[in-house]
């Protein structure tokens, strides 16, 4: 099978597309609270494009896909793009990341259409603090969310954690304990400097060293085997209740061993979360080109992806759009 091998010898196989730029929350380190311009819907690419799309790239190599938005749950009828995605010959795994307020009316279509994994954000386990973060007051919600997750098929449920210093650093060791009883994995995620007007400096970043000695408060934990399809450090508690994942983009940064690319809603291709660039796969692909014509562009740009972000060095440059313009 062809691959997509980039300049550092790095094989692209992990895929996120983002179906929508839109999103019902607002949170601090992603929008700005009175929100952004929404792309028109003619300029999102179709159910269509998005399958052609994802069945070129799986013929380069992919095998990870995983939704994204803005708030993927938003655009109407996404059981349906999981259903055409799930019969992508040689796709082993298809995932979603949510913000989890629509995902207990939806799940059941979602896992009955082929959805295999889900990740649902949940900033803070105490309803004031998620309203200051997210500002919205969906915390019960999303909850709701988790659990009617827990009572299908999907596994692993992960909860992804934007770690906040001064706003819900004081939960750390609360979502240690929410792991082992839950049975969600964890996942403390460095705050990134790739929301519009998010605040962001080095001293708000909650290191993931940090994050690790408090958990070590609670019981020992031991690494669990790398997996390379994923960007996270994952670890056990050594007594077996509770995984922890960290994605430590900031302090700890993994560019080197980066396998992922993107397209955005609008059908741009970015080979990395904070790339200055973008390729566009939207007009050709509307052009009619055929798929061989597409795959080259693809090949072409995989090819000259970059080292990595340069997040706190001199000439770091924030990338224009915002983490939902992009998608999560």
């Amino acid at each position: 099978m062809a691959t997509l091998v980039d300049g550092f010898g790095r094989v692209a196989t992990n895929l996120r597309i983002s179906v929508t730029d839109r999103c019902n929350m607002r949170c601090r380190y992603c929008m700005p609270a009175k929100g952004l311009d929404w792309l028109p819907k003619d300029e999102l690419l179709s159910f269509e494009e998005i399958a052609r799309l994802t069945r070129i790239f799986v013929s380069l190599g992919v095998d990870k896909v995983r939704l994204t938005g803005g708030e993927p749950l938003v655009r109407p009828g996404l059981a349906q793009l999981v259903g055409m995605l799930s019969n992508v010959p040689e796709l082993k795994d298809l995932g979603l990341t949510t913000n989890g307020y629509y995902l207990e009316q939806q799940v059941s279509d979602l896992v009955n259409a082929g959805l295999q994994r889900v990740n649902v954000s949940l900033d803070s386990l105490k309803p004031e603090v998620f309203r200051e973060i997210v500002r919205r007051d969906f915390f019960e919600r999303v909850i709701a969310g988790l659990h009617a997750a827990k009572q299908t098929s999907l596994r692993p449920i992960k909860v992804n954690v934007v770690m906040l210093r001064g706003i819900n650093d004081s939960e750390i060791e609360a979502f240690g304990h929410f792991a082992r009883t839950e049975g969600f994995v964890v996942r403390f995620i460095e705050f990134m400097p790739i929301g519009k007007d998010d605040g962001w400096t080095p001293d708000s970043v909650v290191p993931t060293s940090e994050i690790k000695a408090r958990l070590e408060t609670i019981a020992a934990l031991r690494p669990l085997e790398a997996d390379h399809q994923y960007p996270a450090e994952r670890y056990a508690f050594a007594d077996g209740l509770g995984e922890i994942g960290f994605i430590s983009s900031v302090t700890e940064p993994f560019c080197e061993s980066c396998n992922r690319i993107r397209i955005t809603s609008d059908g741009k291709l970015r080979t990395c979360l904070f790339a200055l660039d973008e390729t566009d796969l939207r007009t050709p692909l509307r052009r009619g080109v055929s798929d061989e014509e597409l795959a080259a562009i693809i090949k072409d740009a995989v090819s000259r992806k970059w080292a990595g972000h340069l997040i706190n060095q001199p000439d770091f440059v924030r990338p224009d759009r915002t983490m939902s313009s992009i998608g999560g």
